[in-house]
C-alpha cells in the first residue's frame, strides 16, 4: 500500500499548511500591483494626534483572550469533565448537564466518551457555539477513534452500528515492527477524531509493558522494549500531529512496570533513577524530542523521582515540573490522568487533589469528581495565596495557544455532511486489516497443526472466553471460520460459568476433530485482573491430555500460556477488533504467512522477538 509522507489531501492538516502558506504570502511577498499613481499632494505639517485615537491591540488571541477573564474563568479554562456522546435530547437531564458546564461552569474542554461519530459530532457543534470560548475536545482513542466511536445494540441479536476505523492494540503495532504503520494509525486516528470534532486524541501509549502481571496497561503498549516502544510511538505521533491532531503520550513517568490497577488503588514503582532512565523514561523523553505536543500524568508513586515520597506523580511537582518541564524540557499540555480515580479520590479530601495537581504543573484536569468541588477549590487556593495567580496564567496561556494552533478561535465546528466522507471508510479498515494480519504471532505449533488442513465434515468446537459485556467477542473470528467448516459449533465462557458446563464441554471436545479455545482478556478499568479463571486453564490443560488437536488464541493478553504450557499451539491475535479476528481466522486457515514477532517477553518461555514463521497454505491467495 502507499503510505502518506505528508498529510492526505482534504485533510485538516492541509488546509492548515494551505493557510499557513497563505499567510506567509501575504504578509511578506510582494505588494501587488495597483492602479497607476495619481499626482502627490503637497508636502502638509503632520498634524498632532488627537487624544482618543484608537490604539492597535498587537496582543495575539490567546493573550487578549486571558487577559479578559476572571480569575475563575482562568480556572475553568483547565477543567475539562467527561461527558457521553450518547443521544441527549435538549431538555434531558444529560443535555442540562452538559450545557451547565459550558455556559455556567465555562469549563475549557469536554473529554468526550462513547458514541456514533455522527452523534458525538452533532452534540459537540451545539457546545462549542454554546461556549464564549472554544472548547478543547479530547477523547480516548488508543485505537483509534473506533476505540469510542462505534456501537452495538442488543436486540434479541447483536446488531453492528459500524462507526470509526477501530485498529488492533498498540501491541499488535509492536507485532508487526513496522513505524510505517504505527504512523498511518496516527494519521488516521487524527482525522477521524478531528472530522467528528476530537483535536487531543490521548494516544499514543509509550508505557513499556514489562510487567506480564500488569492489569491495566498489557497490550495497550506498544511492548516491552523500550527502544522500540519511543520508536513506534514517535512514528505514531508524527501521524498525529502531521494531520491536525495533538498527541498525548501517556501515562507519565511510566505505567508498564505495576501490579495494580490506579482506577482501585495507587501503584507504586520502586526502581532507582538510572532504572528509570533506562526503561519507563526513555519512550518520554524520544516523544519529547520528537515534538509531541501533550503529556498525560499518571497516578503512581515513584518515590526515587519524589524525594522518596509516595505522592502520586499527578500531584508530584517533582514530577511534573522538576523531571517532565525542567530537565526533559516538555513544552506542551500536561494533562492528568482522570481525577476521580481511586488512586486519588481514596487518599485525598475533596478538592484538595485538584489544588495538588495544579501546584504540581498540571495544566488540564480531566474527569473531576465533581467539578464545582475542584473549581472552587483552586480558586480559593489563589485567593488565599497558596497558589500564585501565575501559576494559572501559565496554564491558561498555554491551553489557549493549543487552540489557537489547532485553529479553533477561526473555525470551531465541524461538517457533519463529511463525516462519511472521512470516518470509518474503506481505504482506513485496509490499515486495520493490513496491521491485523501483519501482527498475528504463532509462538507454538505442535505436530505442525498450522495451518489448518481439516475437511469441511470435520467437527470443529469453537469456545469463546469473553466478558459478558463483549458482546462482539467471536462473532467474526467464528463466523469466518464457518466458511470452511459449516459443523463448527460454539460455546461462551465468562469468569460466573459454572462447573457443569466445563463438564459439559470436555464431553463435548473428546468427540471434536478440533477445538479452538479464544481468550478475549484486555485490561479494562476496575476490573484489577488480566488472568483467566482457574476452570478456564484446567480446561485447555485437558485437552492436552485428551489429546485433542486444539488451538488457543488470544485476542488481548499474551502472557497466558504460562498457565497452561503443553498447550498445543498457540496464537497471538493481540485484539479482539473486527479486523483482528478476521485475520486470525484467516491465518489459522493459511490464507497467508505468519511472521509476527512478540514484543514483549512472555517469562519463562519466550523472549522478545521469538514467533514462528509459517506459509501459506498452498493455493492460497495470501493477505
Amino acid at each position: 500500500m502507499a503510505y502518506r509522507s505528508t498529510p492526505k489531501a482534504g485533510s485538516f492538516a492541509r488546509t492548515v499548511v494551505g493557510w499557513v502558506a497563505f499567510l506567509v504570502v501575504a504578509s511578506c511577498g510582494p505588494a501587488a500591483p495597483g492602479p497607476g499613481p495619481a499626482a502627490a499632494p503637497p508636502p502638509q505639517r503632520p498634524e498632532r494626534p488627537s487624544a482618543d485615537t484608537t490604539r492597535v491591540d498587537t496582543r495575539s488571541w490567546p493573550e487578549r483572550t486571558l487577559a479578559g477573564l476572571s480569575l475563575r474563568e482562568k480556572v475553568s479554562q483547565m477543567i475539562m469533565p467527561s461527558m457521553l456522546g450518547d443521544f441527549s435530547p435538549v431538555g434531558s437531564a444529560g443535555w442540562r448537564r452538559v450545557t451547565r458546564l459550558v455556559e455556567q461552569d465555562r469549563v475549557g474542554g469536554i473529554l468526550v466518551s462513547v458514541g456514533s461519530p455522527t452523534e458525538v459530532a452533532s452534540k459537540l457543534n451545539e457546545l462549542q457555539m454554546r461556549s464564549r470560548i472554544p472548547l478543547l475536545v479530547s477523547a480516548d482513542l488508543e485505537t483509534g477513534a473506533g476505540f469510542r466511536f462505534r456501537g452495538a445494540i442488543q436486540m434479541p441479536g447483536t446488531i453492528p452500528l459500524g462507526g470509526a476505523t477501530e485498529f488492533p492494540y498498540p501491541m499488535a503495532v509492536g507485532a508487526t515492527g513496522d513505524a510505517k504503520l504505527a504512523y498511518e494509525m496516527g494519521a488516521i486516528t487524527a482525522e477521524e477524531g478531528r472530522a467528528v470534532g476530537v483535536q487531543i486524541p490521548f494516544a499514543p501509549v509509550l508505557d513499556v509493558n514489562d510487567n506480564p502481571d500488569n492489569p491495566i496497561i498489557n497490550v495497550r503498549s506498544f511492548g516491552g522494549d523500550p527502544d522500540e516502544v519511543g520508536r513506534l510511538g514517535c512514528a505514531f505521533v508524527r501521524g498525529v500531529q502531521d494531520h491536525g491532531a495533538i498527541a498525548t503520550g501517556k501515562h507519565f513517568p511510566g505505567h508498564g512496570d505495576t501490579d495494580v490497577d490506579t482506577h482501585l488503588a495507587l501503584p507504586v514503582i520502586r526502581y532507582d533513577r538510572a532504572h528509570l532512565d533506562s526503561i519507563e523514561l526513555k519512550p518520554f523523553q524520544m516523544a519529547i524530542d520528537s515534538g509531541i505536543g501533550a503529556i498525560m500524568s499518571a497516578h503512581i508513586a515513584v518515590p526515587a523521582l519524589n524525594g522518596g515520597t509516595d505522592d502520586p506523580a499527578t500531584l508530584s511537582k517533582d514530577v511534573l515540573t522538576g523531571l517532565l518541564r525542567n530537565q526533559m524540557r516538555f513544552h506542551g499540555l500536561i494533562f492528568t490522568d482522570a481525577m476521580d480515580m481511586s488512586a486519588l479520590t481514596s487518599r485525598y479530601p475533596a478538592g484538595e487533589a485538584a489544588v495538588r495537581a495544579v501546584l504540581a504543573g498540571a495544566d488540564v484536569l480531566i474527569q473531576p469528581l465533581s467539578v464545582d468541588t475542584d473549581l472552587n477549590a483552586i480558586v480559593e487556593a489563589v485567593t488565599n495565596g497558596r497558589i500564585p495567580e501565575s501559576r494559572i496564567d501559565a496554564s491558561v496561556l498555554r491551553i489557549l495557544q493549543a487552540k489557537e494552533k489547532l485553529g479553533l478561535d477561526r473555525k470551531r465546528t465541524v461538517d457533519l455532511a463529511a463525516i462519511p466522507k472521512v470516518v470509518g471508510i474503506p481505504e482506513h479498515q485496509q490499515v486495520a486489516e493490513e496491521i491485523a494480519r501483519r501482527s498475528i504471532t504463532v509462538l507454538r505449533n505442535g505436530r505442525h497443526l498450522l495451518p489448518l488442513r481439516g475437511t469441511r465434515t470435520a467437527r470443529v468446537l469453537s469456545v469463546t472466553y469473553r466478558r459478558p459485556s463483549d458482546v462482539l467477542a467471536g462473532r467474526y473470528f467464528d463466523g469466518h471460520l464457518r466458511g470452511t467448516y459449516p459443523r463448527l459449533t460454539s460455546a461462551d465462557l465468562d469468569q460466573d460459568t459454572p462447573d457443569a458446563v466445563y463438564e459439559g464441554l470436555e464431553r463435548r471436545a473428546r468427540r471434536s476433530n478440533l477445538v479452538i479455545v479464544s481468550t478475549y482478556v484486555t485490561a479494562v478499568a476496575y476490573h484489577g485482573s488480566v488472568a483467566l479463571p482457574k476452570e478456564t486453564s484446567t480446561f485447555i490443560k485437558r485437552l492436552s491430555r485428551m489429546r485433542v488437536p486444539h488451538i488457543v488464541v488470544t485476542f488481548g493478553n499474551p502472557y497466558l500460556i504460562s498457565e497452561f504450557p503443553n498447550v498445543q499451539a498457540y496464537m497471538l491475535a493481540w485484539s479482539g477488533s473486527r479486523a483482528s479476528q478476521v485475520a486470525a481466522a484467516e491465518a489459522l486457515l493459511g490464507e497467508f504467512q505468519i511472521d509476527g514477532h512478540t514484543p514483549t517477553a512472555i517469562p519463562p518461555f519466550y523472549l522478545i522477538g521469538d514467533g514462528e514463521t509459517i506459509p501459506a497454505r498452498e493455493g492460497a491467495s495470501g493477505g
